[in-house]
């Protein structure tokens, strides 16, 4: 059956709101988290970027709940011995109730280093090396690597959990939802797009577990819920491959202008309608997803979590 977790913007909040709302949501019975990693926010209105793994740290010590990264690129701004120490550590203070979800990335947040951006062919050869990196880190051995993309010499973790860190990927095209089926612990994605789930499980992911994210923007007045949907998230509406290669937020900023709120209203659940929130979330259960996380966008989290306590979820199938 499928599971319910709560999707935590690191774009939008801060740690401490974080953290906050980490607690709101296994109050409300979320049953995990996913917390998105980025150096910067897409645009300057969301207005946030503190760095995931020390909210994770914080976590680790606020909630129960299990917590995933949705996601974190170990491309180019960190190299992926170092994540593999930081999600190690992670899986540590959460008592192995963490995984890490890992993406080929974005120039937004990957450019900043000075570097090129290597095209999407290239980024997926260095995801797949990486996980590799990552995978033979996690056993707790010492590790000399000297691959086509990445060098690591007498690397040892110290301080890894009993079992390794699952590595979840994320997918947004044939391509790379296959890579995601040969070398993924978990699928992750943004649609309830059942043919990816099932290109995922045919390249090799089998059983393994499809996790969906969904964004929501809960309010009383619908009108006012789409304005701030627009707001902060008309950049969920560009189309392509703009995400993928833009490198400020000053340039989504400019690309966004050419969203209208209507495309945002007709994508994006807004309001306080019962019966759209649960088809919103039916449509990732119907398209085979093992968890939904669902996102509240904008200030009012409050309002959200006691919608979704009260109503949403005691009206999903447990």
């Amino acid at each position: 059956m499928t599971e319910y977790g709560y999707f935590l913007s690191t774009e939008e909040h801060g740690p401490a709101d974080l953290v906050e709302q980490a607690r709101m949501a296994e109050q409300a019975g979320f049953t995990s988290l996913w917390i998105s990693d980025h150096f910067h926010p897409w645009n300057s209105e969301q207005g946030q970027s503190p760095f995931v793994w020390s909210v994770i740290g914080a976590l680790s010590q606020a909630t129960s709940l299990p917590v995933r990264t949705a996601v974190t690129c170990p491309l180019i701004r960190m190299h992926p011995a170092v994540v593999a120490q930081a999600a190690a550590t992670a899986a540590v203070q959460l008592e192995g109730r963490f995984r890490l979800g890992v993406g080929s990335g974005e120039a937004l947040n990957e450019h900043i280093l000075g570097g090129a951006w290597p095209q999407a062919a290239v980024r997926l050869e260095m995801l797949q090396e990486a996980v590799q990196v990552m995978r033979m880190l996690f056993e707790g051995d010492e590790v000399s690597h000297h691959g086509k993309h990445y060098t690591v010499e007498n690397a040892r973790l110290y301080t890894v959990p009993g079992e390794p860190v699952p590595i979840d990927v994320s997918a947004f095209g044939p391509t790379a939802t296959e890579l995601a089926g040969r070398i993924g612990d978990g699928f992750l994605t943004m649609a309830p797009d059942a043919e990816a789930v099932d290109r995922f499980r045919r390249s090799g992911g089998g059983t393994k577990p499809a996790h969906g994210g969904l964004k929501v923007c809960w309010g009383t007045d619908r009108d006012e819920a789409v304005r701030t949907a627009h707001r902060l998230w008309a950049t969920e509406q560009l189309p392509g491959e703009l995400a993928q290669v833009l490198p400020t937020p000053r340039h989504f900023e400019q690309a966004s202008e050419l969203v209208p709120e209507e495309r945002v209203a007709s994508a994006v659940t807004c309001g306080d309608d019962l019966d759209a929130h649960l088809a919103a979330i039916g449509a990732y259960a119907a398209a085979g997803f093992d968890t939904v996380y669902i996102n509240q966008i904008g200030p009012d989290q409050r309002g959200f979590f006691d919608f979704y306590r009260s109503k949403v979820l005691p009206q999903l199938p447990d």
